[in-house]
């Protein structure tokens, strides 16, 4: 019976995770005051949903640029971006009153700010514009505990805080398998991320892009717990051996 318990003991030993397999950035040391190579700003795209403010010393001047909301849709509870906002089209204008058509696309905020001051300055002199991305969103699926699609008033975001809002990854995650899928200018660009390691606090991926997903993929044995239908032939394997080495021993 010893035997049989230092068998089942050894077997659950080797079956176990690692602290490599489980601990995250753990090179981090290396990274210990070296300059941070990458920046962010977000980037407008096509099909973006912008808030512009106008304002001015005078109210008066800037009310014929200032996008009037819908009456029907005011004091509801059913507000929808793109009534409230400035959506994006697909050659990247958007239509400002008075002025009509204005190029934001493939533009930081500052940048676009910037255009739309310069349209503006020929009517309002002392014109003060702010813009913001109202869709900035990330979607975290798979081995996590809070899965959905997150809204990013700050426009800005690191895996690791995605990963945060999302729970962290339940124990059956893959921590070298976090894959990150991103659109750019109609192409889907793809990157596999390994949080044991810090090297990709370097990677363009770090801070995740508007619309970006971030999906953990489990390992086999969260598959296995995901089924209905338990790995048979995998039990079925072990039962054998533990069988067959309870008779060889008790002979």
């Amino acid at each position: 019976m010893r035997k049989i318990l230092l068998l089942a003991t050894i077997f659950l030993v080797c079956s176990c995770a690692t602290k490599r397999d489980i601990i995250y950035f753990q090179n981090i040391d290396e990274l210990n005051e070296t300059g941070i190579s990458q920046s962010f700003e977000p980037i407008i795209e096509a099909n973006d949903i912008l808030y512009i403010t106008i304002s001015s010393l005078n109210p008066d001047v800037i009310l014929p640029f200032i996008k009037t909301p819908n009456p029907s849709n005011t004091g509801n509870n059913n507000f929808n971006p793109g009534l409230q906002g400035y959506l994006v089209n697909v050659e990247g204008n958007i239509i400002l009153n008075v002025i009509g058509e204005i190029q934001v696309a493939k533009k930081t905020r500052g940048q676009a700010i910037q255009i739309i001051k310069n349209a503006l300055k020929s009517y309002v002199t002392d014109v003060v514009v702010d813009v913001r991305i109202m869709n900035f969103e990330v979607t975290v699926l798979g081995a996590v505990n809070n899965p959905g699609k997150f809204a990013i008033k700050d426009e800005r975001i690191s895996i690791p805080e995605a990963l945060a809002l999302a729970g962290d990854l339940t124990e059956f995650g893959q921590r070298n398998e976090i894959i990150i899928v991103r659109e750019v200018e109609g192409l889907r660009k793809t990157a596999r991320i390994d949080l044991r390691t810090a090297d990709f606090f370097e990677s363009e991926f770090y801070f995740l892009k508007q619309n970006d997903l971030v999906y953990v993929l489990p390992s086999e044995v969260g598959v296995k717990q995901s089924g209905f239908i338990p790995d048979v032939p995998g039990l079925l394997s072990l039962v054998t051996v533990i069988l067959s080495t309870v008779i060889l021993l008790t002979r």
